[in-house]
């Protein structure tokens, strides 16, 4: 892997409460993609045979390195004895020598743009978009947003409303995904804190079929990309 942090392509980017959260350059860039690759095992090295464009190929493999790179230094291991499964729904988790790892992790990607949450305790999700116009976004408003939500983005139009849908849907998407759930939760059967639909960058969120589990939210967006995490709280935390 890189000698120095000057050469890594992922830098840090966020810490929120417990969490780290790593940005990923996602860049063209052929030394970078060849180093990347030769870090995934020979099951990552046959996924990134399968992506059929150079744009899906460079994202997995310098987001799958920069994450194998972080997790062999958080779980003081050699990267061959790093592998992955997944849950029953699809979240993937970091196994060392056959026994699973206690660090929780989620990666997003989207464009040039990468995110790495990683923390020692409590599911996680993070997400990260590029504010590139949909081609149905009326369609997807109604489809993943909630009766409050859709009546904010009514009032809003043009840049604006674009700006607000990507904000919503990646804290959606942050929860969904450290919830673990996959497609089986219907996004749009719940609704983001009112305060965060007002503009506020953190919060603190409660499932309503599962009240007593707390998620730190944090709108981690800026002028480039939208993007989010979500972090569960520990039972006793404030």
């Amino acid at each position: 892997m890189p000698a120095s942090v000057a050469e890594c392509w992922w830098r840090p980017f966020r810490t929120v409460d417990r969490a780290t959260v790593l940005h990923v350059d996602l860049t063209p860039h052929t030394a970078r993609e060849a180093e990347a690759w030769a870090w995934l095992d020979e099951e990552e090295q046959a996924r990134w045979q399968r992506y059929q464009h150079d744009g899906p190929r460079r994202r997995f493999a310098l987001c799958r390195a920069a994450l194998r790179a972080v997790l062999c230094r958080q779980l003081d291991c050699r990267n061959e004895q790093l592998a992955f499964s997944a849950s029953d729904h699809g979240k993937p988790y970091a196994v060392v020598q056959g026994e699973a790892a206690s660090v929780s992790f989620n990666v997003s990607h989207s464009g040039a743009h990468g995110l790495i949450a990683f923390a020692a305790a409590g599911r996680l999700g993070v997400d990260v978009e590029e504010r590139n116009s949909p081609r149905d976004l009326d369609g997807l408003i109604s489809s993943v947003l909630g009766p409050d939500e859709q009546a904010e983005l009514a009032l809003a139009s043009g840049c604006r409303k674009l700006r607000l849908f990507f904000n919503f849907w990646t804290i959606k998407e942050a929860l969904i995904k450290a919830l673990g759930l996959g497609l089986s939760l219907d996004m749009s059967r719940f609704e983001i804190p009112l305060a965060m639909r007002h503009g506020e960058a953190t919060s603190i969120f409660q499932f309503p079929q599962m009240p007593t589990v707390r998620w730190r939210l944090e709108d981690l967006g800026n002028e480039h990309f939208a993007a989010a995490i979500a972090h569960e709280l520990a039972p006793d935390s404030n």
